[in-house]
């Protein structure tokens, strides 16, 4: 039985599992993957135990994960804000997770760690709804006993390959430590990387609060749409003054005598990511000059600015358009009833 060499210690399993499951689950940028890939290498050449190792991992995610549902409950939407703000995924957005859990609920935490960005606001989001402890400990339980068994039994079935890569590397005057931190700057980088660029990118499709008050005080005020959730839109029945619905998941195209003006868009997500899916999706609707507001209606409360309670025209028009989306899908579901 191949063996990883001598350079990693002996004792290399259990707690480094604990810690390296510990620190990402708690926020930080740095992947917990290849640690378990090569504690699987580890068991799988008798060094040390899949049960240990399982147990080590489930338990450093239950904890950290406890940690951020209790912190979802004290400080609700702004803890989820401030993660978006300050994640280094720019596929992560509350709108999307939301949308998730509001449709599958607690279960969706056993697969909730295999998405990008999901895993790290699953626990603070579901912190905010009326899930019950004992329910989100057992779900997160088995996304936690499927997510590091995954990468445990992916190590196992590459023990062959880790090992004599192990070996190379330890020839060419390196450990597999080594190896590993230069991963992980490499990969630090290159999100850091991404993030600048797509920064530069933002700079000219976004637009502040104060530039938007400014605007909407010229004598060509803009077309402020709100593109919240209905289910935020209820909780929350307040809008920035004349602003319209806007249903982003639809395929109804804009009002012609809008597309001549210029449309500021808003959610209440502050991620960067929210506003490129937002402009992009505009441009689905062959609108191309729109912006995104800076830090969506939390930003625009947060300076100060005046909102409006919701008129009943405003939940009209949403109404309106989810009753032409149900006579689409009705539509769709005869279509494929007589296709069979």
């Amino acid at each position: 039985m191949l063996t990883l060499p001598t350079a990693i210690p002996p004792d290399f399993g259990a707690g480094a599992v604990f810690l390296s499951v510990l620190v990402t689950q708690l926020g930080a940028p740095v992947p917990a993957a290849p640690v378990l890939i090569l504690a699987g290498t580890m068991a799988a050449g008798g060094e040390t135990s899949y049960a240990g190792l399982l147990v080590a991992a489930v338990i450093a995610t239950l904890l950290a994960d406890s940690l951020w549902f209790a912190a979802g409950r004290m400080r609700g939407r702004r803890l989820l804000n401030g993660l978006v703000r300050f994640s280094l995924s720019l596929d992560t957005t509350i709108r999307i997770a939301r949308n998730v859990f509001e449709r599958h609920g607690a279960p969706i935490l056993a697969v909730a760690k295999f998405v990008p960005g999901l895993g790290l606001i699953s626990a603070p989001l579901l912190g905010t709804t009326a899930v019950a402890v004992h329910v989100f400990l057992l779900w997160d339980a088995v996304g936690a006993s499927l997510w590091a068994g995954t990468w445990l039994l992916g190590g196992a079935a590459l023990h062959a390959e880790i090992v004599r890569f192990a070996a190379f590397v330890r020839a060419n005057g390196m450990t597999i430590f080594d190896v590993l931190a230069i991963a992980c700057v490499l990969f630090l980088a290159w999100r850091w990387l991404r993030r600048l660029q797509f920064r530069r990118w933002l700079a000219t499709h976004r637009i502040s609060p104060q530039q938007l008050d400014e605007m909407m005080k010229s004598s060509a005020p803009p077309v402020v749409l709100d593109a919240r959730p209905q289910s935020v839109r209820e909780k929350e029945a307040y809008r920035i003054p004349g602003a319209r619905p806007l249903n982003l998941e639809s395929s109804e195209a804009l009002a012609p005598e809008l597309a001549g003006r210029p449309i500021v868009v808003y959610c209440v997500c502050p991620n960067e990511a929210t506003a490129k899916r937002i402009v992009e999706q505009l441009r689905n609707k062959h609108i191309y000059h729109a912006r995104a507001l800076k830090g969506g209606l939390d930003a625009w409360e947060r300076h100060g600015y005046p909102v409006e309670p919701l008129s009943s025209d405003f939940h009209a028009a949403h109404a309106h358009v989810e009753a032409l989306e149900a006579d689409e899908d009705a539509e769709y579901t005869v279509r494929a009833s007589l296709s069979k």
